[in-house]
């Protein structure tokens, strides 16, 4: 299949242009030439800037795709600047399940209606993540209703290549014994390693579906467990304090999320524990060997 890959250069994306180039896949990945890439001469490559309609169209137009993947899209204008552009078969938008409010155990994809709901042309910067988020599904829903797109809903992805550094904040801290501000030790909630989600996003090209669909591991884990588990492997304090530093998942309620959807297509998702705890070892030692430069020694 040709298959256009909108952004694709690091973390999961990397991940998901590789599977689609060992399935034997003709894939071009588009970006603003700034980052490079690891894939040599098994892609092609083409320069624009995502949220220029004109610059897109100048390269875009007039050729077809079967595919195209969509990483980099987070508002509603980001959508309407492709869809009116692009000529494929079929659209997959990076969603995120963030667009739910609230989030809850047992989180399923009709817990989001993008049918209803009032759709706003909006840019990146105009409002939080999570309500740009439900905009740009809201025009995938209300304004491209004919169109053959997926919206993929993914909570926290993490792993060794995990340049937000999120899960490695808890362990530097309790290795260091520096103060963190919690405030939902409780909540337990959901990942997805970041090779799965890279896998999932190539699994879907081929996959007759429409709409919205929940990736996750299954299972889940509050930050208690993983601190628990933090001070038993390391023999250090996890300090909270509310004058500590925040962590990266406050305000996240308790939730998990559904992918019987997604599993009936035949995609079956790890299990968290399998491989969490593995990735905290991985952290502590990076961690204990002093390796500031995490971006450089993740795999």
């Amino acid at each position: 299949m040709k298959i256009l890959v909108l952004g694709g250069t690091r973390f999961f994306g990397i991940h998901m242009v590789n599977d689609l180039i060992a399935k034997g896949h003709d894939v071009t990945i588009a970006t603003r030439g700034i980052t490079p890439d690891p894939f040599e001469d098994t892609v092609s490559r083409i320069c624009f800037e995502r949220t220029d309609e004109d610059s897109i169209k100048a390269v875009i137009a007039g050729t077809h795709y079967d595919v195209i993947i969509d990483k980099i899209a987070y508002c509603s204008n980001d959508i309407r600047k492709i869809m009116e552009v692009a000529d494929c078969d079929k659209y997959i938008y990076m969603s995120s399940t963030a667009v739910y409010d609230p989030k809850h155990i047992n989180t399923v994809e009709e817990d989001f209606d993008g049918k209803n709901g009032e759709l706003i042309w909006c840019d990146r910067q105009d409002y939080s993540y999570d309500v740009i988020k439900r905009h740009a599904e809201y025009a995938l829903w209300q304004k491209y209703p004919d169109k053959n797109w997926i919206a993929v809903r993914y909570p926290f992805v993490t792993g060794r290549d995990d340049y937000t550094k999120r899960l490695y904040f808890y362990v530097e801290h309790v290795l260091k014994e520096l103060p963190m501000k919690i405030d939902n030790p409780d909540s337990r909630m959901s990942f997805i390693r970041s090779d799965e989600a890279g896998k999932f996003l190539s699994f879907l090209v081929d996959k007759d579906f429409k709409g919205a669909l929940n990736g996750s591991s299954k299972g889940t884990v509050s930050i208690w467990e993983i601190l628990n588990y933090l001070e038993k492997e390391t023999g250090m304090r996890a300090v909270i304090s509310d004058d500590g530093d925040p962590a990266p998942y406050n305000g996240e309620p308790d939730y998990s999320i559904n992918t019987e959807k997604a599993e009936s297509l035949g995609f079956d998702f790890t299990s968290l524990n399998d491989w969490l705890y593995g990735l905290l070892d991985y952290y502590i030692d990076v961690a204990h060997e002093g390796m500031l430069g995490l971006y450089d020694v993740l795999d």
